[in-house]
């Protein structure tokens, strides 16, 4: 059996609240991962081209600024 049938199998003997206490966990747990993921992307500049996208529809007057910004 995989490490992923187990927790599987593991969590389907959990009571409803326990499942839900593992499921907060999880989406905590994925969520912060997406984060280092963004930070180490931005670090080596794979987002770089977003930056220059809005710069340039600045400077032409194209950006469009968000509905709930207040700006």
């Amino acid at each position: 059996m995989s490490k992923v049938e187990q927790i599987e199998t593991d969590i389907a003997k959990l009571s409803a609240t326990e499942a839900r206490q593992v499921a907060q966990w999880l989406e905590e747990f994925l969520a912060d991962e997406w984060d280092k993921q963004i930070d180490a992307d931005a670090k080596a500049g794979k987002l770089d081209f977003l930056f220059d996208e809005g710069a340039a529809e600045r400077r032409t007057g194209s950006l469009r600024e968000w509905p709930n910004n207040s700006k």
